[in-house]
Parts: C-alpha cells; structure tokens; sequence
C-alpha cells in the first residue's frame, strides 16, 4: 500500500543555505515544493500567531497580483503558479487551526509521481520538544534536516539581514550592522541569538526525533564536501546537477571588523565545541575559527 510521499522538514539554521536547498529540491524531478518557502504553520500555531502569517500571505497575495500587470508572458506564468499556491494557503490558514490534514493537502496539492514533499521553515528549530513529535506523526514518513553554518559567519549574515530590513531604504549600513551586533552579545536580540544555539536545537531534535529520521549536515559541504550527496540518500533522490556557485539571499557586503570577529569567536566558544564533540571535526572554515577562539 502506498504511504504517501516523504514529508520533509528543514528546521534551520537560519542563513545556513535553507533558501538554496530549497531551490535544489523545488527544480528536482523527484521532489514536489511548492512555491511558499517558509509556510512558518506550526510556529504560528505554537505562538497564536496564526492571523499575523494570515495578513502576511495576504499582502504577499497583492504584491504577486500587482506584478502580473506588467509582466511577460514567462513571468506572468509564474506569477499565476505562485497565486494559486498563495490561494491554496491562505485557505488553509482561514481553517479552524490545528487542520493538519488541510497543512498536508497543501504540500500534496498537485503532486504527480514525486517521492518528497517539504516545508523549509528554519523557525521550526525554535520549537517545543512536543511541537516537533507531533510534527513526526504528520506522515507514515517524516524527515527533518537540520543544516549547520559557521557560527561566526551564521551570525554576521543573520546580523547583515537585519540590518536591512531595519533600514527604509533596505540598506545594510555600518552603523546599524554594529549596534545590532552589540546588542547581540548583550543579550538584547533574543531571536538572533536563539538561532545561534545549535546545541539548544540539536539536543531537543535528538530527544524528538527518531534518529533515522533526522540528518544534521554542514552548510559549507553543500559547496564543498559530500553535505549533497549525504542529503539525496537521506531522501532516497537522485543527486543531480547542482548550481553550487549560486548561493541564494548572500544579502549585502559588509565587512566583519577584527574585533567583533574576536568578540563572536568567544561568545559562540560553547557552540564550537558542542558541534565537535557530537559531530565530529567541522568543516575548514569551522575549524579556521575554532583555532582563534579566545576568551
């Protein structure tokens, strides 16, 4: 009897290469993603924030309806193919909450032959132990992927994204990157420093979910290492060409000052050493840091 296709949850890390796994799978013939990246379902239901991700799918729905005026015939194809998905979830979000069977329609929604299907929503790291059993049982086969990025630089890219979307114009400027930055350190950025504890996240994936279900991987062997290969055999794909020189929302340059890379390098020591400890020797650029790491 067929079980269905493969769920799968990419929890995180956020700026850790989710955006182009996502892209890798949406083009792969044997995966069915649809056009909604983050679909941030079970967070909303966690939080109550299920009306806020409503208005923003809403906006999202009359910003794609706005474009369609103007564009070509290609792009207004793709345009109408992102609306229906936007419909699709909106319908799904006006539904008395929790409707996991509807959540599941949505990922299903149009699938032909493909064998996986994912909701890539690294906010989902934050969740309870409980929250991500109940996700497990969504389907008779459930995965989760958990990608891992060089704190360091994880942190910096979180710090850059930030800065502009703080900015009118969307500008990264020296400044601000600075002031949240510090504010890091200090303890005021509460949401970028959870998603800079990968041991917190690791430790409550281990004890939610069955081990064979779950893959923690490297964002730098994406790029340059076995991290794809090791993915396509966890979903039973086939690995296929991949754009590896197009790593998707970079954000904008700014450089890391000496300094604040010492300062991060000591405040993200306990991170370092958890990931060795339980994953074995991290990539180079881990390594490049570990060895500076000072106190």
């Amino acid at each position: 009897m067929n079980s269905g296709p493969t769920v799968l949850f990419c929890v995180g890390a956020t700026k850790a290469g989710t955006s182009w796994l996502h892209r890798y799978l949406s083009d792969h013939e044997q995966c069915h993603l649809r056009s909604i990246k983050e679909l941030h379902y079970f967070d909303a239901l966690e939080n109550g924030t299920l009306a806020t991700q409503t208005k923003r799918n809403q906006i999202a729905r009359q910003d794609l309806s706005d474009r369609l005026g103007d564009a070509n015939p290609t792009k207004a194809a793709n345009i109408l193919r992102q609306l229906g998905d936007r419909e699709h979830w909106l319908d799904v979000l006006a539904r008395p909450a929790p409707d996991v069977a509807a959540y599941h329609g949505y990922l299903t929604g149009g699938l032909q032959d493909e064998t996986v299907v994912a909701d890539m929503t690294p906010a989902y790291a934050l969740l309870s132990g409980d929250r991500l059993r109940a996700m497990a049982a969504i389907a008779p086969d459930t995965r989760f992927i958990y990608l891992l990025r060089d704190p360091v630089a994880r942190l910096w890219s979180h710090v850059r994204m930030m800065a502009a979307r703080r900015a009118d114009d969307g500008i990264v400027r020296r400044g601000r990157a600075d002031r949240i930055f510090d504010r890091v350190l200090k303890g005021r950025e509460e949401q970028i420093a959870m998603r800079s504890d990968y041991r917190s996240a690791i430790d409550k994936l281990a004890t939610s979910v069955d081990p064979g279900r779950l893959l923690i991987t490297f964002y730098e062997d994406l790029f340059d290492g076995d991290g794809l290969d090791r993915i396509c055999q966890f979903l039973s794909i086939r690995k296929t060409p991949a754009d590896i020189g197009r790593k998707i929302h970079q954000g904008q340059a700014l450089a890391m000052l000496d300094d604040q890379r010492r300062r991060a390098r000591a405040w993200l020591k306990e991170q370092y050493e958890f990931v060795q400890a339980h994953l074995g020797t991290p990539p180079a650029a881990w390594q490049y840091e570990m060895a500076r790491v000072q106190v």
